[in-house]
């Protein structure tokens, strides 16, 4: 170890520092669960840039995916945003989980959201997905998720609910999120071919924790209908909402289209079912 034997003179710089109002000119929250895998990496491939911070803060969670563990993150929402730059503003927050988001509803998870960050811009995945696929024209819609018969039925609800006529729905019986997460390009694009039903003009795959971001594109393709993903939809709609229109076709149609004019605070309005009393 060296020992110093004489102290240097330490002095006060004459330089006063000049601030940007900003250490990143815009600022993006990330909501993600505890065994998220694949959210974080997704958002830096999509969102993240030299003016665009994502920050991140996780909320306690425990598989199995099912409808009970899902609503028990929305009273630990308000102190997982809480701790996203605390004290400072976000111009927009994102909760990346699919299905607690059509479990807890979108007007709680926003108001939970609110509770730490007054006024923010809350988006959540379905939310994002139901305003894309609008966006790309589609109203018959096929839909994919990794989750559980019981898990996936509340998913076909909510977009009846926002208008779509949901032609199939097709789920892989998964119940644990970090297994999801470990699906493979190859048996992603194999799933979604299966999945879309005649008669369908889009696919929406559900889930955060897919690695579906990446292959969309391909899958879109090979379909020949437009492809929306959950982190996706979300990221184009927070790129939207803070003003940037950059096209990046690499992950799909969505990703070159501007954010429809009746979009302004980031809520969603679901129509009446038709045919429910």
């Amino acid at each position: 170890m060296t020992t110093i034997t004489r102290v240097p003179e330490i002095g006060l710089s004459r330089t006063i520092p000049d601030f940007d109002e900003r250490a990143i000119a815009k600022r993006v929250g990330l909501v993600v669960l505890a065994t998220d895998h694949t959210s974080e990496a997704d958002y830096a491939r999509m969102v993240a840039s030299d003016s665009i911070g994502v920050f991140t803060s996780r909320v306690p969670y425990a598989n199995p995916v099912t409808a009970e563990n899902l609503a028990k993150m929305q009273p630990k929402l308000t102190e997982a945003a809480g701790l996203i730059l605390p004290e400072e503003d976000l111009d927009v927050v994102c909760y990346s989980c699919t299905s607690a988001s059509v479990t807890i509803g979108d007007e709680a998870v926003t108001a939970a959201v609110q509770a730490a960050k007054p006024g923010v811009t809350v988006v959540t995945p379905p939310l994002a997905a139901a305003r894309g696929l609008k966006a790309l024209g589609v109203s018959r819609l096929s839909m994919l998720t990794p989750y559980t018969l019981e898990t996936s039925r509340p998913m076909a609800g909510y977009f009846a609910d926002a208008g779509f006529d949901v032609v199939s729905l097709t789920c892989l019986g998964l119940d644990d999120d970090r297994v999801m997460a470990r699906i493979t390009a190859a048996s992603l694009k194999q799933a979604a071919r299966e999945a879309m039903a005649e008669g369908a003009d889009g696919l929406f795959i559900s889930c955060t924790a897919l690695r579906s971001a990446s292959v969309i594109a391909e899958i879109e393709e090979d379909l020949g209908v437009p492809v929306v993903s959950s982190n996706q939809a979300s990221a184009w709609m927070c790129l939207r909402l803070l003003g940037e229109e950059a096209a990046k076709p690499e992950y799909g149609r969505l990703m070159t289209l501007a954010l429809p004019d009746e979009i302004d605070d980031g809520r969603i309005n679901h129509e009446s079912r038709k045919g429910d009393a």
